[in-house]
Parts: structure tokens; C-alpha cells; sequence
């Protein structure tokens, strides 16, 4: 009942933004919040078609490349998300969220210092940034870098406590740095903060003493 609501409200909003952008085509704004309420609805292809308009409207519109970039890494489409986050490099403000979006696609394209040297940047251009700590983590201890996961998932949960993910990445880099009562602590942390903990990995660091 509750996924038919929400399809009937997503259908009306879209029929509401399409109607908007019919009657001001040139207004980037209603082109791109059509484009989101797309995205939302699971209508990919319409999200794209919309964004690519933006970007007719204005080719420096970085807020429209980060999502197009975000729309074909939903789809898997990991070149085409990585050339939109690089345009929007090129135009906005601060490229910190750029910068963490190519570190994602590197990651899921299994290149760890790639990934680790974007989101570095990130983390240079927005310090507070605490997804950029968040993913940092992940990809040191990918790359077997455990002092330096350590010490971004610490700052991670310096900067957003409520983060979820930051006190998994936590326990993790406990575990690897040989630190089990910590682990422990981060992974309760974690838990208690709705976070799906791997049930192996709550396993293995009890097993430790």
C-alpha cells in the first residue's frame, strides 16, 4: 500500500515537472529537478535525457554533471559516470564531491590507489567532508593500508558520529590494526546505529582475545 502511495505521488510530481518544464524550456532548475524526481522514480533513461538538457542549457553546470555521473554509475556505466564527474571537475566551486564520486567508480573498478589518491583530493578541497574520511577508510584497507584506514575512519566518526558506515570502517581497521576490544566497541557502535555488520566479520573478532 505504501509503495502504491509513493508511486502515485511520484507520478504527480513528474506530471507537474514535465508540465513546468513544457511551459519554461529553458529553465535549467525545472529541467533538473525533473531530472531527480526521474532519478527517484527509477526512470534512468528519462533522468539522463533531462540532465543532457541542463547541460544544452548550460554546459558549465556542474551541479548537472555530478548527477548525470550519479545516474550512470547506478547503471553500472562506470566510464561514462567517470567522464561526468571529470566535467564537473572542470566547473565546480569546490570538486570535493566530484572528487569522492570518481573515487567510488575506482573502487568499483577495483583500482584502490586511484581510489585513495581521489579521495584524498576530496578530503583537501572539503575537510569535513565525512563520506570522503568514510570511503578513504574503505580503500586503505583494501589496499592493506591499516595505519592510514585507522586513521581516516577515526576522523570519519570525528566528524559525523552518527555516520553508520564510519564505525564498520572503524571496527575494520581495528581488526587489521590487531586492536580486537576496539573492534568490538566500534562494531557495537555500529550496530546500534542500524548498520548491517557482516556476521563473519563480528565472528572473527570475537574469536580474538
Amino acid at each position: 500500500m505504501a509503495d502504491k502511495q509513493l508511486n502515485e505521488d511520484l507520478s504527480k510530481v513528474i506530471a507537474e515537472m514535465e508540465q513546468k518544464c513544457t511551459e519554461h524550456p529553458e529553465s535549467i532548475m525545472a529541467h533538473h529537478h525533473l531530472a531527480l524526481v526521474y532519478r527517484k522514480a527509477g526512470r534512468h533513461n528519462d533522468a539522463i535525457r533531462e540532465l543532457k538538457r541542463c547541460l544544452e542549457i548550460d554546459e558549465q553546470s556542474a551541479e548537472a554533471y555530478i548527477n548525470l555521473g550519479a545516474v550512470y554509475f547506478e547503471l553500472g556505466k562506470l566510464d561514462e559516470a567517470l567522464q561526468a564527474n571529470k566535467m564537473a571537475l572542470l566547473h565546480a566551486p569546490n570538486p570535493a564531491q566530484a572528487h569522492t564520486n570518481i573515487g567510488l567508480i575506482m573502487q568499483q573498478k577495483g583500482e584502490q590507489d586511484k581510489a585513495i589518491e581521489a579521495y584524498t583530493k576530496a578530503t583537501h578541497h572539503d575537510p569535513k567532508l565525512a563520506f570522503a574520511w568514510v570511503n578513504l577508510a574503505s580503500a586503505q584497507i583494501m589496499a592493506g593500508n591499516f595505519a592510514e584506514a585507522l586513521a581516516a575512519a577515526k576522523k570519519a566518526v570525528e566528524l559525523d558520529p552518527n555516520f553508520p558506515m564510519s564505525h564498520n570502517n572503524l571496527a575494520v581497521a581495528y581488526y587489521y590494526s590487531k586492536d580486537f576490544p576496539a573492534a568490538r566497541k566500534a562494531i557495537d557502535e555500529a550496530i546500534k546505529r542500524g548498520y548491517p555488520v557482516d556476521p563473519n566479520f563480528i565472528k572473527a573478532v570475537n574469536e580474538e582475545h
